[in-house]
Formats: structure tokens, C-alpha cells, sequence
């Protein structure tokens, strides 16, 4: 009954508060900013009783987004001096990443020793990525020529951002950066697909040497997986603080009006990924039969720590924990998840495609229909590979530009705002890989509920 009343008494200040802003901003009944202020502060202070008495990490990681985003538009100087925390939490996570790849894969691999398996969960794996990255693509193609959003803009004369430097790389270069020259530099760096490459054949040869040999290595990656999901665990009860401090900064240094600054973009964006959801993921989760309810609770938490954190690297040992919760193997999560990382992040390609096209409509550039495609066609062989890590997609975004004659400019003007979209391809990124997982684990036969953990981890998502 405290919970129903806790969390009622937030409805009620969250709708006071909103009615009064809109109220406010349409000029019908003018309130002071300390009143409105004041008030909102209230509602944070309700939501956050809420959240003592639900005790759920994902409900404190959504009040502290919302913590995060008043203290950035009240203390904007202050906020900016919050990208520590976040920085903490990141580089924490990202210490979690290469050693829980490495053990769960190799231990997946050589554990069971069905080679077989993993060639079959291999191609099946990039078959379904490229099929549902393409259509991604496309979707985006679509969005940004429907919504003409890069027409009519000005060059700008005051522009100050430097864009990183891109160098040229050939079909070559691609296949190459795939595999390691050294595996220290491979997780320095955080290429997870140097590392899944290199993991995958560790794990094929221990599975091939005699048990005598095998059983102690074996015997190490068990521990070493279970000991980073503790570790995962420590680090997530630091989650709500780097969450908010992320936020913070972003509102403190961008400020809320950027919402009003190239929005017609920004709202392409969004409709474009939420009509993807609806229109490829959600039919492929109801043909597949995955649990809708479930699933939204596995991936709750992680969706909102990559939403905040704009880092898909960030929500990935929390995700392969919450996955394996739901039934899914330990061998398939740990084999599934990373490669997915560099082949799969479905958002970040939907974003690449309609970006292009918004700069050669920015720059006044007509493509025809088939060069369009040809971009496509480019990215599809690009976008492959990109790191899970904020402002990656840059650097494919100028490659892309380079290759077709288009001008840095526009780019600059995205800059403004890739933050905001970057919140929102890569909660789309994690969304795609954790049902990617499920898929792949319901056709190799392998899905398997646990009563128990699925209810635990029911228990998680907000009311």
C-alpha cells in the first residue's frame, strides 16, 4: 500500500508540474521561475520515495536521469563538472568487457565442445544481422527522403568544431582491422570483435588439447565469468550516479533548447527508429514467440544505461547477465552479444544512412535513386565493425561523405545534436542485440526459462 501511495503522489506532481509549464509557456497564466523550479524539485523529491520503497536499481536509474536533467538546467555550471562520474562508471564497465567476453566465449566453446554448434550459431548469427541491419538501412533511406530534413539549409559562417581527421580505408583495410596483431593492444583499444575472433579460436583449440590440459583452463574461465558477473554487480550500484552525472552534463552544456534546434532531424530520427521497432523487431519477437513482457524487463535496465551513457559498451555485461536470467545459454549470450556489437547495431545504421542523405540535401546535392543505394551498399560494408562507443558513427558518417564527394560542413551542423540522436540509435542497438540473442538461442532449441530468475527479474521493471 506505501508503494501505491508513493508512487501516486508522483503522478499527481508530475502532472501538477506539467500542466503549470504548459501553462507558463503558452502565456495563458504566467508562474515564477522559483515557483515552477521549486516545484519540480518536489516532484523529483516524490519520484525519489518512490523509488526507496520499489528498491529497484532500473527505477533509481530513470530518477536519477531525471535528478540529472533538473540539475542541469538549474545548475548548468555546476553540471558541467559532472562528466567525471560518468567517466568513472564508464571506464569501470569497460574494464568488465574484454575479460567476461573472453571467459564466457572460451568457456562456451571448449565447455561443451560442440564445435558444430558454433560454425551453425555462427552464420546464423551474421545472416540474421545482415538481413535486419540492411532493412535498417532502408528505413532510414526512406525517413530522411520523406521528411526532406537537410533542404534549405545555409551554410554557416561561424562554425569552430574541429572533425577528427579520417583516413581512407579499402575493403582490405576492413577485412583486416577483423583480426588481431595483439591481444593486450585489441582490449586497450576495446575491439570487441578482435576480441570475439580471437576468443572463438582460443576457445576451438582448448576444446581440441587432451582433458588433462583442458580442465584447468576451463576450470579458470568458469571462475573468471562468474567472478565479472560479480563485478558487474558492484559496479552497477554505482549505475544511477554515472547515469545521472551523464545527463547532467549533457543538459548543462547543450542546454534544453537544443531540443528546438534541428528538430526536424531529430524528430526523423526518432519516428524513423520507432518505426523500426514496430515494424521489424516487435513482428520478429511475436513470430518468435519471445515473451514481450520479459523481455522489456531484461533489457529495461541496460536500455537506459545505454540511453544515457550514449555507449552500447556500457550496457553490455548487464544485458549478458539479464539474458542468460531469461533462459538463455551462457555459450550463445557470450557468443551472440559481442559479435553483434560490430555486426548488428541497428540504430547506428539507420542513423548513417539518413545522415548521408542529410548532408547532400544540406550541401544541395541531388542523388538519384540508385546512387542513393550505392550508399547504402557502402555502409552496409562500413558500418560493420563500429565500435560500440560514443561518436563512433562519426567517423564512418565523414568516410562516407569523403567517398561521394560530399562537404564536412553539414556534419558540424549534426554535431550540434548527435548527442540527443546518439541516445536514441544506441538504446536501438541494445534493443536489437538482446532479441538477436533470443532468436538465434530459440533456433539453435536452446531457450530455457528459469522460473525463478524470470521472476526476479519481472520484479525489476517500474510499475
Amino acid at each position: 500500500m506505501q508503494l501505491k501511495h508513493a508512487a501516486f503522489s508522483a503522478i499527481i506532481s508530475i502532472s501538477i508540474v506539467a500542466l503549470l509549464t504548459f501553462l507558463n509557456s503558452s502565456h495563458w497564466l504566467p508562474v515564477p521561475a522559483i515557483v515552477l523550479q521549486s516545484l519540480r524539485w518536489i516532484t523529483i523529491l516524490c519520484i525519489a520515495l518512490y523509488g526507496m520503497k520499489k528498491q529497484s536499481l532500473t527505477t533509481w536509474i530513470l530518477i536519477a536521469m531525471v535528478v540529472g536533467a533538473e540539475i542541469g538546467h538549474d545548475f548548468p555550471e555546476a553540471a558541467k563538472n559532472l562528466q567525471v562520474l560518468s567517466k568513472i562508471f564508464l571506464k569501470m564497465i569497460k574494464t568488465i568487457v574484454a575479460p567476461l567476453i573472453f571467459a564466457t566465449l572460451v568457456y562456451g566453446i571448449a565447455g561443451h565442445a560442440d564445435l558444430k554448434q558454433v560454425g551453425r550459431m555462427g552464420w546464423k548469427s551474421i545472416l540474421y544481422f545482415e538481413i535486419v541491419t540492411t532493412v535498417a538501412l532502408f528505413i532510414g533511406l526512406a525517413a530522411i527522403n520523406i521528411s526532406q530534413a537537410g533542404a534549405g539549409i545555409k551554410m554557416p559562417t561561424d562554425v569552430h568544431e574541429k572533425l577528427p581527421e579520417v583516413i581512407s580505408q579499402t575493403w582490405q583495410d576492413i577485412i583486416l582491422h577483423v583480426f588481431p596483431e595483439n591481444i593486450a593492444k585489441s582490449v586497450a583499444e576495446g575491439q570487441i570483435l578482435q576480441i570475439v575472433i580471437f576468443s572463438v579460436i582460443f576457445g576451438v583449440g582448448l576444446a581440441m588439447v587432451r582433458e588433462d590440459k583442458r580442465m584447468p583452463m576451463l576450470q579458470f574461465t568458469e571462475s573468471l565469468a562468474e567472478v565479472m558477473f560479480k563485478f558487474t554487480n558492484i559496479v552497477m550500484y554505482f549505475a544511477p550516479i554515472g547515469v545521472g552525472a551523464a545527463i547532467a552534463f549533457t543538459v548543462g552544456h547543450m542546454g534544453i533548447e537544443i531540443l528546438e534546434n534541428l528538430f526536424r532531424l531529430l524528430a526523423t530520427l526518432y519516428v524513423a527508429l520507432i518505426a523500426f521497432l514496430l515494424i521489424v523487431l516487435l513482428p520478429i519477437a511475436l513470430f518468435t514467440g519471445v515473451p514481450l513482457r520479459k523481455f522489456i524487463a531484461a533489457v529495461s535496465e541496460p536500455v537506459s544505461i545505454a540511453f544515457a551513457t550514449t555507449s552500447s559498451e556500457a550496457a553490455l555485461p548487464k544485458a549478458m547477465e539479464n539474458l542468460e536470467a531469461l533462459g538463455v545459454p551462457r555459450k550463445i549470450v557470450a557468443f551472440v552479444m559481442p559479435t553483434g556489437y560490430s555486426f548488428n547495431l541497428d540504430g547506428t545504421t539507420l542513423y548513417l544512412s539518413l545522415a548521408s542523405i542529410f548532408v547532400a540535401q544540406a550541401a544541395g546535392l541531388h542523388f538519384s535513386f540508385g546512387h542513393q543505394l550505392l550508399i547504402v551498399f557502402t555502409l552496409m560494408l562500413t558500418s560493420k565493425g563500429v565500435a560500440g562507443v560514443p561518436r563512433a558513427s562519426l567517423v564512418i558518417l565523414l568516410g562516407t561523405a569523403a567517398s561521394f564527394g560530399m562537404p564536412s560542413w553539414p556534419i558540424l551542423i549534426i554535431l550540434g545534436i548527435d548527442e540527443l540522436m546518439d541516445m536514441a540509435r544506441t538504446s536501438v542497438n541494445v534493443i536489437g542485440n538482446c532479441l538477436a540473442t533470443i532468436v538465434i538461442a530459440k533456433w539453435e532449441g536452446e531457450l530455457h526459462p528459469s522460473a525463478k530468475k524470470l521472476e526476479e527479474i519481472v520484479e525489476t521493471i517500474p510499475s
